[in-house]
């Protein structure tokens, strides 16, 4: 038997609302599978399962408030068996869930208008609706005859849904939690390197002339996937530092850092960035770029970078200094692309120039390291065709 717990979806998360659930008890579900929607302060996230079997026992009603790591579910394997054990984790949930509301007086359907049961009149459509929607009568304006209520009074005063989507205002302060745990916690060193990006360019923009729209590869693909493949070599910048010790990763998940319509910064991670083509490497940014624009993206995306990418050229700004987002070590910024003076073979000619920055966190790498992994990006850009 397994526990489906709330999972943690960022260093800055402490508690999460579990809005919906997208699977029943005893729906059969498979590893990857969509089975929740959680809200907290980066928006409504959808939440997968990582291991088959059926879903057992649903121990969080929806709209619950619950903190990371606690049980939301029981799930069993396949041949598994209901044991005590289930038991004992289904009261000590229920007992912390919030009291059930009371029920509504009993419903008396003799009679189309109730006046004789209750100091409230109300048909009993009315009553059924109030019931099952925990509404209380006292208080409604009734339209029917008398000032009784009717199901539309009822239906008028029922409460909106809450809404579901971002809260910037909750997103600044986890955002500054974040940062200001990285700062105060990592020894951050800076690096910049400044290059000549005009072969790449040039590679893109053959590669792109005969591609429609939808089919051109942006510039920022090729910096992800440059960073991605020379980060392989440098396995100390690709990993987690967690509970006092640094653990490399063998696969190269870019976090790809995303700005929100609004306002707010995610950074969801594109998984095996390293070992996808430019092609695929771009269906699957113009996809999650898409996705975070709309508020919807998922809990693996949010918990799996093992590194992080930051682009701010297409804003405008020359260079970045990013801060580590925390448990990971490594973030390499990029800036505009900028046309400037560059000497090759003692001539001055015009070249375009990109400026980027290595955050790095000093319990685990040096500048010395640093330098030769900007160096090792350079040479990748400086050869696009191999990307």
């Amino acid at each position: 038997m397994g526990i489906f717990t709330m999972p943690s979806l960022g260093a800055d998360m402490e508690d999460g609302i579990l809005v919906e659930w997208l699977k029943a008890q005893g729906d059969t579900v498979a590893r990857g599978d969509i089975v929740a929607v959680v809200e907290t302060e980066k928006g409504a996230i959808e939440i997968e399962i990582f291991e088959d079997g059926k879903i057992d026992e649903i121990l969080v009603p929806e709209g619950s408030k619950v903190p990371v790591g606690s049980p939301l579910a029981t799930i069993l394997g396949a041949g598994e068996t209901v044991v005590s054990e289930i038991a004992q984790h289904t009261v000590q949930v229920e007992a912390e869930a919030p009291a059930a509301p009371e029920a509504a007086p009993e419903i008396i359907t003799s009679r189309p208008i109730m006046d004789d049961v209750s100091e409230v009149r109300a048909s009993p459509a009315a009553r059924l609706f109030a019931k099952d929607h925990n509404i209380d009568l006292n208080g409604i304006r009734g339209t029917g005859p008398s000032g009784a209520i009717q199901l539309c009074d009822v239906e008028n005063a029922k409460p909106a849904p809450p809404k579901r989507g971002i809260d910037l205002d909750a997103m600044r302060h986890a955002i500054a939690s974040a940062m200001s745990r990285s700062k105060r916690e990592i020894p951050h060193y800076y690096l910049t390197h400044r290059i000549d990006v005009s072969g790449a360019q040039n590679w893109l923009d053959a590669h792109n002339a005969a591609r429609s729209p939808p089919e051109r590869i942006l510039f920022g693909a090729l910096l992800v996937k440059a960073a991605a493949l020379a980060i392989r070599d440098y396995p100390e910048f690709n990993g987690l530092y967690e509970q006092g010790s640094f653990r490399t990763s063998q696969e190269v998940h870019a976090g790809i850092a995303i700005a929100i319509r609004g306002g707010g910064l995610v950074a969801p991670a594109i998984q095996n960035a390293d070992q996808l083509s430019l092609a695929e490497l771009m269906v699957q940014m113009r996809d999650l770029i898409g996705r975070v624009r709309r508020g919807s993206f998922r809990a693996s995306e949010l918990t799996s970078s093992t590194m992080t990418v930051n682009s701010l050229g297409d804003r405008g700004v020359e260079g970045v200094l990013p801060i580590i987002y925390p448990p990971q070590v490594a973030i390499i910024g990029f800036g505009k692309i900028i046309e400037q003076p560059w000497v090759i073979e003692d001539e001055i000619v015009p070249r375009p120039i990109l400026q980027m920055t290595l955050a790095a966190d000093h319990r685990v790498s040096d500048g010395h390291r640093g330098g030769l992994l900007l160096n090792a990006i350079a040479e990748k850009l400086d050869a696009p065709e191999s990307l």
